[in-house]
């Protein structure tokens, strides 16, 4: 009978820990979902269209990535250039190399890359496939700017930092992005879109 009491009084008090705990994880949970943090502060600085001359690059001159041949390529003609698209990267040629490329808006595509993520922004849906955003125009797909507040949950690997107004900001195809919070976890937004001069 004194062994029954003992396992009695051990088992209740670990089912009492256990309730207490999972009590415990289950409000810290509920206070994290309701947690919403952004950032509003540098937000006002920036304008839609940031002049070029605005802008500070931290690094002065972007690394050029060029390759010797494209393999497996689809040629796609844009305002009479040429340009290539081949293992989700644009390219166009130059002294007998092929330079990778952000393509520029208005450009026109038939299928979207293969690593798209839809992007849903005030009623529009805009489809970003490594930075770049499109949106659908009947059979094709249009490369668009996006619309300031849009968020993103990742940057393309070669994305630049640069400085405005003393601020720091990411870059990539002319867009730029800053970092906020969004439930906890990192967002890009965008912020403005630099016109080049």
């Amino acid at each position: 009978m004194n062994i029954l009491n003992k396992t009695y009084v051990v088992v209740t008090t670990v089912l009492l820990m256990a309730f207490t705990v999972q009590l415990s994880a289950q409000i810290r949970r509920t206070i994290n979902e309701k947690t919403v943090v952004t950032s509003t502060s540098k937000k006002s600085n920036v304008k839609n269209r940031i002049p070029s001359t605005r802008v500070t690059y931290r690094t002065p001159q972007k690394k050029v990535v060029s390759v010797r041949n494209v393999p497996n390529r689809i040629i796609i003609n844009h305002r009479g250039q040429q340009y290539y698209y081949a293992n989700n990267r644009y390219y166009t040629q130059s002294r007998g190399r092929y330079i990778v490329i952000a393509p520029k808006v208005g450009f026109r595509i038939r299928v979207l890359p293969s690593n798209y993520i839809r992007v849903n922004y005030n009623n529009f849906t805009y489809f970003n496939a490594q930075g770049i955003f499109y949106r659908q125009l009947n059979n094709e797909y249009e490369v668009v700017d996006p619309e300031i507040g849009t968020l993103v949950y990742e940057l393309p690997d070669n994305y630049e930092k640069v400085t405005l107004d003393g601020q720091t900001y990411y870059e990539y195809a002319n867009v730029l992005y800053e970092k906020v919070q969004v439930d906890g976890t990192r967002a890009y937004e965008v912020v403005g879109i630099i016109e080049m001069e």
